[in-house]
C-alpha cells in the first residue's frame, strides 16, 4: 500500500493520463480522488461518471451535452460532464462498458483536447485531466475487438494495478482504524478502539467485498455498539466463525453465548499475565497488548482487574 501511495503521489505532480484497475471495492476512486486532490486541479471540480450506469445514448448525452433541439425532449442548452470538468478531473468509473462509438469520441478528447456538443457546430476546448478506472482485463477486450487498442494506449500512459484487501492484509489494522475515526466522528460516538481478538478475526477474513466490505463492516460496528470499544462479538457472524486450514468457514461447535464467556475469560487471563509481567505498568501493559492505555483502562474496569493486585 505505500507504494500505491508514493506512486499515487508522483502521479498527482503530473499531467497524464491514468488507468486504474483492481477488483471491484480495491478503492479505485479513492485513489482518483487523491490524485486530483493532491495535484495543482485540487482547486477545480472532480467529478465521476459510471459508463455502465447509462444507456449509450443518455451517456453520450451525459459525456458530451447537447444543444437545444438536438433531439426530441432536447428543450435546453445542456453542458456535458466533460465541460463541467473543465480544469479538474473526470473519472470514467467501469470505462470498459463504454461502447466502442463513444471510445472514438473519448480519444479525440484524450488527444485532442477539444469536441462538439450533440448537435452542435462549434468546437470547445477543455483542460482537463481524465481517469478510467476498470475492473476489467483492457488488454483481452482490445484482442477481443471490444475494446479500441489506440484508446487502451492513449489511457494506459500510467496503469495503477490495485491489488485485493485479502493479497495485502497488512493493510487491514489500518484501514480498520482508519474507518473507526471517520464512522465514529460521523456518527458522534464516542469508540476508541478495536479489541485485538476483533482485529486478529478482520486480518484473517479473505473481504471478497475489498475496502467497501470493510468499510461497511467497521460502519455497522460503529452505529450498533453501545461501548467505547468494537469487541469481536460486534463483528458479522461469518466473520466470526472460525476457519478451518481449507480455508472453510465452519460452525464453532460450542454457543455463542459460550463462546463470548470463553473468549473474554482467556483475554482477562492475557492480560493479567502481561500486567504481572510488566509489574503493573499500564502504558507498557497496553504497548504490549497492542491496544491503546485507554482501552486498557476500559478493558481493566469490565474485567475488575486491579494493578495493585496484580
Amino acid at each position: 500500500m505505500m507504494d500505491i501511495c508514493k506512486d499515487t503521489a508522483k502521479i498527482a505532480l503530473s499531467q497524464a493520463s491514468v488507468l486504474i484497475s483492481g477488483e471491484s471495492g480495491t478503492g479505485k476512486e479513492l485513489i482518483a480522488r487523491a490524485i486530483h486532490y493532491n495535484s495543482r486541479r485540487a482547486k477545480g471540480p472532480f467529478i465521476k461518471v459510471n459508463c455502465a450506469a447509462l444507456p449509450e445514448s443518455l451517456l453520450e448525452s451525459e459525456l458530451f451535452g447537447h444543444e437545444k433541439g438536438a433531439f426530441t425532449g432536447a428543450q435546453t442548452l445542456r453542458q456535458g460532464l466533460f465541460e463541467r470538468a473543465n480544469e479538474g478531473t473526470l473519472l470514467l468509473d467501469e470505462i470498459g462498458e463504454m461502447p466502442l462509438v463513444l471510445q472514438a469520441k473519448l480519444l479525440r478528447i484524450l488527444q485532442e483536447r477539444e469536441f462538439e456538443r450533440i448537435g452542435g457546430h462549434q468546437t470547445i476546448k477543455v483542460d482537463i485531466r481524465i481517469i478510467g478506472a476498470t475492473n476489467r482485463d483492457l488488454q483481452a477486450m482490445v484482442k477481443e475487438g471490444t475494446f479500441r487498442e489506440d484508446l487502451f494506449y492513449r489511457l494506459n500512459v500510467i496503469h495503477l494495478i490495485l491489488p485485493p484487501l485479502r493479497d495485502r492484509r497488512e493493510d487491514i489494522s489500518l484501514l480498520a482504524n482508519h474507518f473507526l475515526q471517520k464512522f465514529s466522528s460521523e456518527n458522534q460516538r464516542d469508540i476508541i478502539d478495536i479489541d485485538p481478538m476483533a482485529m486478529s478475526l478482520l486480518t484473517a477474513w479473505s473481504w471478497p467485498g475489498n475496502i467497501r466490505e470493510l468499510s461497511n463492516v467497521i460502519e455497522r460496528a460503529v452505529v450498533m455498539n453501545s461501548g467505547p470499544i468494537i469487541f469481536s462479538e460486534d463483528l458479522p457472524p461469518q466473520i466470526r466463525q472460525p476457519v478451518c486450514n481449507a480455508g472453510e468457514v465452519k460452525t464453532a461447535p460450542v454457543g455463542e453465548r459460550n463462546l463470548k464467556e470463553e473468549i473474554k475469560r482467556v483475554e482477562k487471563r492475557i492480560i493479567m499475565e502481561v500486567l504481572e509481567q510488566q509489574e503493573g505498568n499500564r502504558t507498557r501493559t497496553a504497548l504490549m497488548l497492542g491496544i491503546s492505555r485507554r482501552a486498557l483502562m476500559y478493558k481493566l474496569q469490565e474485567y475488575g482487574i486491579d494493578p495493585a493486585d496484580v
